[in-house]
């Protein structure tokens, strides 16, 4: 049996370079192991697959995400290089800037090098919605200390794809639903299927839907304002408009922190999802802060608050999103706060 090669993919901090200081680096390559390429080839040798980490790319987060097409080529030529049988990256687990670097290498592999490529996140990962019909993604858990939870799955689906052989369903091989059906035929017909999961679910048994419907987030509406004239508002908006410089840093895509900056300290946007020629002439645009200040001049609400929410939305998961709102909302409250206004872009 031939030994099979593979390149891994990774971002600066699985490569031991440094955190979010250091999510600019451009793509690199190095021969071999890097990080948890070592666990990969473990996995494959104990599923007996004859496989070798030829090499490793590297690119930061940001840098990928905010230089997409030059960075795409050149972690695309990188991967060539080594000609590989497989092109594994990471698994990103949570990090949505990564997860969506992973997601775009892994689809650029095989489309463009005919090569098959796998990658592996948790399913609230942005980069796992963007690219699970596209691409082969290990479910996994939210955060790096599932990485040996994470491994085996990754291996065994790299085993199948380096084999050729068939692809189970995602619960036997652990991947992420792609919405793929297949035509099986069954035991027992349709209506006779249906009327056993009911019955079993009215018992409070356990059963396995042959169809599982979306899982919508439902909010409750809050109460309607008796009399805007009396209200302070506050301005929250996912368009990114920061001061001038993106003094915190929020990223482009896939944000991992939000700012808070004062109404008369707009400067540009830091979002990487629109073109940003008109929000950086006039950020009104995207937080209308002249028009409510005319408003509470013309007393048409009580008080616009001084300060202002903001992060991009371009990409970020939801559970940063929830996590965002759960921390700014106890600071507006706690201000006085009554209403806010959500803008995006």
């Amino acid at each position: 049996m031939p030994e099979y090669k593979i390149v891994h993919y990774i971002n600066q901090f699985f490569a031991n370079i440094g955190g979010e200081e250091k999510a600019d680096i451009a793509p690199e390559k190095r021969d071999g192991v890097v990080g948890p390429g070592a666990g990969l080839e473990g996995e494959l040798k104990k599923l007996g697959v004859e496989a070798k980490v030829v090499g490793t790319v590297i690119c930061g987060d940001s840098y990928f995400n905010e230089n997409l097409d030059k960075a795409k080529k050149e972690v695309l030529d990188l991967i060539k290089s080594y000609n590989p049988d497989l092109v594994i990256a990471g698994p990103a687990f949570n990090a949505g800037r990564y997860g969506t670097a992973c997601g775009t290498v892994a689809k650029m592999v095989q489309d463009e090098l005919k090569i098959d490529a796998i990658t592996g996140m948790y399913i609230e990962n942005p980069g796992a919605d963007m690219f699970k019909k596209d691409v082969y993604i290990a479910s996994t858990k939210d955060s790096a200390a599932g990485m040996r939870d994470a491994l085996p799955k990754m291996a065994k689906i790299a085993k199948k794809l380096l084999n050729k052989e068939e692809m189970g369903t995602s619960e036997e091989d652990g991947y992420i639903a792609r919405g793929v059906r297949k035509v099986l035929f069954r035991e027992k017909i349709g209506a006779e299927r249906a009327v056993d999961m009911l019955i079993k679910k009215l018992k409070g048994e356990e059963f396995t839907t042959e169809y599982p419907m979306p899982d919508f987030d439902r909010v409750t509406p809050g109460e309607a304002i008796k009399d805007i004239t009396k209200v302070k508002i506050a301005l929250v908006t996912s368009g990114g408009i920061v001061p001038s410089g993106n003094p915190d840093h929020i990223e482009s895509s896939s944000a991992s922190k939000y700012g808070r900056y004062s109404i008369k300290d707009m400067g540009e946007t830091a979002h990487g999802g629109y073109d940003p020629t008109y929000a950086n002439a006039d950020p009104n645009r995207v937080l209308p802060v002249d028009v409510l200040e005319d408003l509470q001049k013309e007393g048409k609400i009580g008080e616009l608050y001084p300060y202002y929410y903001t992060t991009t939305g371009n990409g970020t998961s939801v559970k940063n999103s929830k996590a965002f709102a759960s921390e700014f909302s106890q600071e507006l409250v706690k201000d006085g706060v009554q209403a806010v206004i959500l803008t995006s872009t």
